[in-house]
């Protein structure tokens, strides 16, 4: 299998493009350990992995935490003994308003969770990917929204951009040390983050399926697969992408 003897970090695993992402990454073969604050959903991914034979372990982490970030890296050590793949999908939404009308409290809570919480999983992962002698790979996942604007979500937004820009600072400070890191950028996926916001804006629904160019939503798995790709040896002469994966949009 193609990810045989690696070992993989999803944060975020609990559902959405962070299970199928961990689910991908266990079929190529991967151990995976998946964190996320719901951990039932969490014990629910280690469940569909194993029942296909595969090798997963879950910790609950809120990666916006130090503590709770150095607590998810020892687990790896302790269970594994090493790190070759990071996903660090972890993020929230925000709050669909004119930026006005956004509170101060959102504003910290996105960025805590989106930025700081990308940020400070790289600073752990990547000591412990050093030590690999065939180094490692990281995706972490930002979102269209971190390509162009969303408007009524520019906080999200925000975050969203500075995941990329995170990303390509520090595949250029990698790129001598066998250490791979890019961004995935999806557009609107059928997730739970996108069923909430339609939920909370229903009139929404027909236009999303409208701003695409392929007139759907996207799927988790295809976003997975995106994944799986960037972290394989496939790719390994691509660093410091955001890749979009948005069915065209960002091409309109």
């Amino acid at each position: 299998m193609e990810l045989a003897n690696k070992v993989a970090l999803v944060t975020g695993g609990s559902s959405g493009i962070g299970r199928a992402a961990a689910i991908a990454l266990a079929n190529a073969g991967a151990k995976v350990l998946i964190s996320d604050v719901n951990g039932e959903g969490g014990a629910e991914t280690v469940r569909l992995i194993e029942n296909t034979g595969g090798e997963a372990s879950y910790i609950t982490a809120d990666v916006s935490h130090a503590d709770e970030v150095n607590t998810m890296i020892a687990a790896v050590i302790d269970r594994y003994g090493k790190l070759d793949i990071a996903i660090n999908n972890a993020g929230i939404g925000g709050e669909l308003s004119p930026v006005q009308h956004q509170t101060e409290a959102t504003f910290e809570q996105v960025m805590a969770v989106n930025v700081k919480g990308v940020w400070l999983c790289m600073k752990h992962e990547i000591p412990l990917m050093r030590q690999n002698p065939e180094g490692g790979a990281i995706v972490n996942l930002a979102s269209v929204a971190g390509l162009i604007g969303f408007p009524n979500n520019a906080i999200y937004s925000a975050s969203k951009h500075a995941v990329i820009g995170l990303t390509k600072s520090v595949a250029l400070e990698l790129a001598s040390k066998n250490i791979r890191v890019n961004a995935v950028c999806p557009s609107y996926i059928d997730t739970s983050m996108v069923s909430m916001m339609l939920e909370d804006q229903p009139r929404l629904a027909d236009k999303l399926h409208v701003a695409s160019p392929m007139r759907r939503l996207g799927k988790p798995e295809e976003i997975a697969e995106t994944i799986l790709w960037l972290v394989s040896d496939k790719a390994s002469f691509v660093n410091g992408v955001a890749l979009a994966a948005d069915g065209g949009l960002t091409a309109m």
